[in-house]
């Protein structure tokens, strides 16, 4: 879809550099081959690395989907210690051959969590420049609002979660307001239980 224009505009140029592990160097000239076959008039060129820098070399928008999943035996501390020591390497390397004015996107869940690593060690890239998509923990949180007062999610507006929710699994509600025929309320005034 980047390469398809679909992302940064049908007339935009674009250089895909593409970054994975050494033992997956063959999965990933195989893609390296397969996006060039394309023959996409806006791909000019895929590079297919294990190398950070190389990988992070004047980038203007980085995507981060690398990251341990969690899988059985993992708990949160363990599975956070590893994914700290990914977004730690490439933040610094982003930091250091990046351009400036790097955008960043984390996809990899805990997403909040792991674009906050990131901030912390690419400081001189700007903070607004770093987001991550956490559109499936804002979805739970509004359907666990829209179950609880018993109203349409057409009604439930202005959800904002924050926060790391894996002790739990639920996302943390910061903010969400409530419209049923024109009366806007708190969503926590509508509950009127502070422990849930």
């Amino acid at each position: 879809m980047i390469a398809r224009g679909i992302m940064l505009g049908p007339d935009q140029p674009v250089i895909l550099h593409l970054l994975d592990i050494e033992q997956k160097i063959d999965d990933l000239n195989f893609l390296r081959i397969e996006l060039l076959g394309f023959a996409f008039p806006l791909l000019k060129q895929v590079v297919a690395t294990i190398d950070n820098v190389e990988a992070c070399e004047d980038v203007n928008i980085a995507i981060m989907i690398a990251g341990y999943s969690r899988k059985d035996g993992l708990d949160t501390k363990d599975l956070m210690s590893k994914n700290v020591s990914i977004y730690k390497d490439v933040a610094s390397v982003l930091e250091q051959h990046a351009v400036a004015d790097c955008k960043v996107l984390v996809v990899t869940n805990p997403a909040n969590t792991n674009a906050l690593i990131l901030k912390d060690f690419a400081p001189s890239i700007p903070e607004k420049n770093i987001t991550c998509l956490t559109r499936l923990d804002h979805n739970i949180a509004l359907s666990l609002i829209v179950e609880k007062i018993k109203v349409p999610a057409s009604d439930v507006e202005n959800v904002i979660i924050w926060g790391n929710h894996y002790l739990h699994r639920y996302p943390v509600i910061n903010h969400a307001t409530v419209t049923i025929k024109n009366e806007e309320k708190p969503v926590k005034e509508r509950v009127g239980d502070d422990h849930w």
